[in-house]
């Protein structure tokens, strides 16, 4: 059959339909069907047994696009989870769904794409925010994934911690502004056809409104500090900042040229300028540079981030001779329904049994709280789900108490 469409992706209608899956949950469920067993009712949980070499912790993220899943596809499920944002650790439950097997089976798949690469996202997005401290993060990788999905990386980057993002549909979605400078090319075009690539900072001056902040690229053609104090000359008070993009090829040491410019900028008195630095970002980046700028630009390390790897098993199933639950699974995982408590304090938690008591203590005296809540009954949403920014904030509460 020819493909016709203009991307390579997957429709909306067909990740509601359940077409979006791996083959072998259709026929498990046409297995099961025909040997009369589309009536058993289990417990799926959702679990990280491993996180990525050198993690302490991940962030729990794409729950309400599960759940716009769940609800818009009809499915007749229950649905237990951790609020998203959630900090949680190796072998806590993340996600359980109480229903018939064969009713969300092929929904498999598709559920844990969203969570995995969501919570993947969000996980290296929160590391790099704790890492910076007050310096900002903004997010720059829109270019490194493809673009029906840049929405959907954009968000899982500021809930997880970023401070903004650039892409205009992915700022738009979370009722942001977009954020950024000015690429290379600006100043190329201008050195080539007007002689001097230093007119393509007061012709931006003069092209953009007053609430764009005059963000100058100074790693083009000259040495960055010369740069910059063209860019002084030119813009004067105007200048908000600078962007420094030098390719990791010309770099050389780039803490010694942020000092360059940290202490060139302190002589004029021009220290309220910001500086801004981005190109080839990690962790070891932030760590080295955060007391010199005051904010990254990173695209490709939170685009490609180590994967969490979520997975889901039974860890249930209804037996309706017996009138109970019967906790099974397979080998290698922990069998059970199962509850996690969190002593806010300390960031300390305890998997028990679900109808269990902990044991844990706090340290301040409070009780501990169970943090997996029930989110959708017999398919219907019975809890409201926060806001963009409330999830983000709910994040950066917990990186305060946490170490990476």
């Amino acid at each position: 059959m020819t493909n016709d469409r203009v991307f390579h992706v997957a429709t909306v209608e067909e990740v509601l339909s359940g077409e979006v899956t791996d083959i072998y949950f259709r026929r498990t469920v046409e297995t099961l069907r025909k040997a009369g067993l589309d009536n058993v009712v289990v417990r799926a949980e959702f679990h990280v047994t491993s996180l990525p070499r050198g993690y302490k912790w991940a962030v729990f993220a794409g729950l309400k696009e599960v759940i716009n899943l769940i609800t818009r596809a009809g499915l007749k499920v229950t649905v237990y989870a951790l609020p998203e944002g959630t900090i949680f650790y190796e072998d806590e439950p993340l996600m359980v769904i109480e229903g018939r097997y064969v009713d969300f089976a092929v929904y498999e798949t598709a559920i844990l794409g969203i969570l995995r690469h969501y919570s993947s996202i969000a996980t290296k997005a929160a590391r790099l925010k704790k890492l910076a401290g007050d310096r900002k993060i903004l997010f720059f990788g829109a270019r490194a994934v493809h673009p029906v999905i840049q929405p959907m990386v954009d968000r899982a980057a500021y809930i997880g911690g970023c401070d903004a993002v650039a892409n205009v549909v992915g700022a738009r979605l979370l009722g942001k502004e977009p954020i950024g400078t000015m690429p290379h090319a600006l100043m190329i075009i201008f050195r080539q056809v007007a002689g001097d690539h230093t007119l393509a900072w007061a012709w931006f001056d003069k092209a953009m409104p007053e609430n764009v902040p005059r963000i100058v690229l100074v790693d083009t053609f000259y040495d960055e500090r010369e740069e910059t104090l063209l860019a002084i000359r030119i813009l004067g008070d105007k200048l908000s900042g600078i962007r420094l993009d030098t390719p990791g090829s010309r770099r050389g040491n780039m803490k010694k040229i942020l000092k360059e410019i940290r202490w060139t900028l302190k002589l004029l008195g021009k220290e309220n300028v910001k500086i801004v630095v981005s190109g080839g970002i990690d962790e070891k980046e932030v760590q080295e540079l955060r007391d010199l700028v005051d904010a990254f630009g990173i695209g490709t390390s939170i685009a490609f981030p180590p994967s969490v790897d979520i997975s889901m098993d039974i860890v249930e199933v209804y037996d309706p001779k017996l009138e109970r639950w019967v906790p099974i699974t397979k080998r290698g995982k922990l069998p059970g329904f199962k509850q996690v408590y969190r002593c806010w304090c300390s960031m300390k938690d305890e998997i028990v049994p679900w109808n269990a008591k902990p044991c844990i203590k706090c340290e301040d005296g409070s009780e501990p709280e169970p943090l997996l809540k029930k989110y959708v009954e017999d398919g219907k949403l019975v809890q409201d789900l926060p806001s963009e920014d409330e999830i983000r904030n709910y994040v950066l509460r917990q990186l305060e108490k946490v170490e990476i």
